[in-house]
C-alpha cells in the first residue's frame, strides 16, 4: 500500500473520530457548539487530457473567452498551479478526471504507454476516473495494467525502472463482461469531504465500441447509460449516501461561446442523459466532445442541477461547488454552483510537475525530434465549410501511396483520426520553418492503426459516403486525390451524394474499386458499417509509417485546396 493511500485512509479515520467527538460533544475546556447546518464540498475535473503534459500548440492550446477573444491555456504544470489554488480556496477539495486521460496522446507520453500521464494524475490526488474510449485504446488488459501497475508484458519498462499503477479507481458503472454480465469496473467511489460522503458515479458512452477498433472491447459489453446511472444511483441511496453527481464520458457539441456559455446543439446526448437519470444525481460532469459549456438541466423531478464540460488538453478545469446539509446529507443545489475556468500560462508553473514534464520530454526526444519531413505552409486538420481539411487530404494521400501494391485505387480516413495540426513553424528541434519532426507526426497519428484495402463496388462506395450524415449529425471523411463528389445538406439522409468521379471518370456502381481505410474504419467505426461489406481484404502499414514514408518520398509538402469535395446547400 502506498503512503498516500495510507495517508487518505487516516483522512477518512480522522475525520469519522472528529465526527463522533461532536455527536457526543467530547471537548475539552469548552463549552459545547452546534456544528455548522452545511459543508462546503469543491469539486474539480478536468476532461480529455490526452496526455498533453507540455501546453499544447495551434488552437488545440488556445480558449475562447465570452468576449471572443482567446487565452493560451494548458500545460500540465499550470494545470497543478491552478489546481492548488482551487485547493487553497476550499479545503475540502477532491479532484476527478471525466475519461480519456489517455490515448491519443503526444509522443513524450505515449512512447511510454501513458505512464508518465498516469503519475501525474497520482501526482494531483485525482481520487476517481471514467473511463473514456481511448483508455481502451490498447484493450482492457492494458487497462488494468494502468490501474495496478507493473511493466507493459512487450516493451518493460521504458519510462521508469517500474511502474506502480493508478492511484484511483478506474470507473464504469455500465462496462460489464458479456460473459455472465459481472461488472467489468467499478461503478462508483464514496470520498469523504467535510464530513459527509460524495457518492461519484462514473459511466462511459454506451456507443463506445463505434469509436474503437472491435478487439479493444472484445468481451465487454457497455449498456445504456441512465439505466446504469440509476441502478448506481439507488445502490447509493440504501448506502445512505445522499450527495451523488455523475463522471460522464459523453458530451454535446457546442456552438461557440465562452468557457461558461451554454451554446450547445439541442437534444445533445449529454444533456438527454442529464435531464433523464435520477433526482437524486445532483450534478453531471460531461467529457467526449471537447467542448466547452457550463449548462443547467432539468431533472425529472423538475428541479436545476448543473451540466459542465472543460473543452480538451488540460485548457479547462470545471469547478462544482456544492453546499451539503449536514443533518440529511443532501445537496442544497440552491446554494451551490458551477463553472469552468481557464488553465492560463500567467502563473508559475509547479516545479514538481514541470520535473516530470521535462524528465518525459528528454526521455522521448532522441525519437521526437528526429526530423521526418518538410511542408511550405501550415497543415491544418481544421476543415473547410465543406469538411474536408488540407492535413486529413495529406494523410489520405500518404495511405494511397503506401496502399498501391495492394491495388488501392483512392484511400479514405476519418477526421477523429487526424489528431493535431502541423504548423508551418512548430517544430521543437529548431531546424527552422516547415520541418516536420517524427513528434509532431506522432501527436497527428497516434493510434497506430493498420492500413487495410478492400473491394467495394461502386455502389457500396457511395453507399459509405451517404454514411457520412445521419440523425447524430455529419462526419465527413477525408478523401485521397483523384476522388470527387460534391454533395447537399438539404437533401435528406441517404440521397446526399452526387457527381461521384475518380480520376476524372464518374464511378460504375457495378464495378469494383480498391479503397483503403484504416482497420478503425473497416471494422465499422463511427458508424461506417458499409466498410464490413468489403471483400477481398489485404493489409498495409501501419498509419503513421505511411505518412511518415509519404513525408519522405514527397519533401516541401504543399498544402492541398480544399475541392476534393463541394457542399451545396
Amino acid at each position: 500500500m502506498r503512503a498516500h493511500r495510507v495517508r487518505r485512509g487516516l483522512a477518512v479515520a480522522a475525520t469519522a473520530l472528529a465526527t463522533a467527538a461532536t455527536a457526543t460533544g467530547a471537548t475539552a475546556g469548552a463549552a459545547p457548539q452546534d456544528p455548522p447546518a452545511t459543508t462546503d464540498v469543491r469539486l474539480i475535473t478536468f476532461n480529455d487530457l490526452h496526455g498533453n503534459l507540455e501546453p499544447p500548440t495551434g488552437s488545440s492550446g488556445q480558449i475562447e473567452l465570452d468576449d471572443g477573444r482567446t487565452v493560451d491555456a494548458g500545460g500540465a504544470a499550470y494545470l497543478a498551479t491552478h489546481l492548488q489554488r482551487l485547493r487553497d480556496e476550499v479545503p475540502n477539495s477532491l479532484v476527478f478526471s471525466t475519461g480519456d486521460s489517455v490515448g491519443a496522446s503526444p509522443v513524450n507520453s505515449a512512447l511510454f504507454h501513458d505512464e508518465p500521464t498516469v503519475d501525474f494524475l497520482n501526482s494531483q490526488d485525482v481520487r476517481g476516473h471514467v473511463v473514456g474510449n481511448h483508455e481502451f485504446d490498447e484493450g482492457y488488459q492494458e487497462l488494468q495494467r494502468l490501474q495496478t501497475g507493473g511493466c507493459h508484458p512487450q516493451d518493460g519498462c521504458e519510462f521508469r525502472d517500474s511502474f506502480a499503477g493508478a492511484d484511483f479507481p478506474y470507473l464504469g458503472a455500465n462496462v460489464t463482461f458479456e460473459d455472465g454480465g459481472a461488472p467489468a469496473l467499478l461503478p462508483f467511489t464514496v470520498q469523504v469531504s467535510g464530513g459527509v460522503p460524495i457518492g461519484v458515479i462514473g459511466a462511459t458512452l454506451q456507443d463506445l465500441p463505434d469509436v474503437v477498433s472491435p478487439e479493444a472491447v472484445r468481451g465487454l459489453r457497455f449498456g445504456d447509460e441512465v439505466e446504469a446511472i440509476d441502478r448506481t444511483s439507488d445502490a447509493l441511496e440504501r448506502f445512505g449516501v445522499k450527495a451523488q453527481v455523475v463522471l460522464l464520458h459523453q458530451g454535446d457539441e457546442a456552438d461557440g461561446g465562452g468557457p461558461n456559455s451554454c451554446q450547445v446543439t439541442p437534444g445533445g446526448p449529454a444533456s438527454r442523459i442529464a435531464e433523464q437519470v435520477s433526482p437524486q444525481v445532483d450534478a453531471v460532469f460531461s467529457a467526449h466532445s471537447h467542448q466547452q459549456y457550463t449548462c443547467t438541466a432539468t431533472d425529472p423531478a423538475g428541479d436545476p442541477r448543473p451540466l459542465v464540460q472543460g473543452a480538451s488538453y488540460g485548457r479547462l478545469l470545471s469547478v462544482l461547488d456544492l453546499r451539503v446539509d449536514r443533518d440529511t446529507r443532501e445537496v442544497v443545489r440552491e446554494s451551490s454552483t458551477a463553472r469552468n475556468e481557464v488553465v492560463t500560462r500567467d502563473v508559475e508553473p509547479d516545479a514538481e510537475t514541470a520535473a516530470l514534464v521535462e524528465e518525459a520530454r528528454a526521455k522521448a526526444a532522441p525519437i521526437a525530434n528526429r526530423a521526418v519531413g518538410t511542408a511550405t505552409g501550415d497543415l491544418l486538420k481544421t476543415p473547410a465549410p465543406s469538411g474536408e481539411s488540407g492535413l486529413g487530404s495529406v494523410i489520405a494521400d500518404a495511405q494511397l501511396a503506401a496502399t498501391r501494391d495492394t491495388g488501392a485505387q483512392l484511400a479514405l480516413t476519418n477526421p477523429g483520426g487526424v489528431r493535431a495540426d502541423l504548423p508551418h513553424a512548430s517544430s521543437p528541434a529548431g531546424e527552422g520553418d516547415g520541418v516536420i519532426t517524427y513528434g509532431e507526426a506522432f501527436a497527428v497519428q497516434p493510434f497506430g492503426n493498420t492500413m487495410q484495402t478492400m473491394t467495394l463496388t461502386g455502389a457500396q462506395l457511395r453507399d459509405v459516403l451517404e454514411q457520412q450524415w445521419s440523425p447524430e449529425g455529419e462526419n465527413v471523411l477525408q478523401v485521397s486525390a483523384g476522388l470527387h463528389y460534391e454533395y447537399s445538406r438539404s437533401a435528406p439522409i441517404g440521397s446526399k451524394v452526387s457527381g461521384l468521379t475518380l480520376d476524372g471518370a464518374p464511378v460504375d456502381p457495378a464495378a469494383p474499386y480498391r479503397v483503403a481505410v484504416n482497420n478503425f474504419l473497416a471494422g465499422g467505426g463511427d458508424g461506417f458499417s458499409g466498410f464490413t461489406e468489403g471483400t477481398d481484404v489485404a493489409g498495409g502499414p501501419v498509419d503513421l509509417d505511411a505518412l511518415l514514408g509519404y513525408l519522405a518520398e514527397h519533401p516541401d509538402v504543399v498544402p492541398p485546396a480544399p475541392d476534393r469535395i463541394t457542399a451545396k446547400d
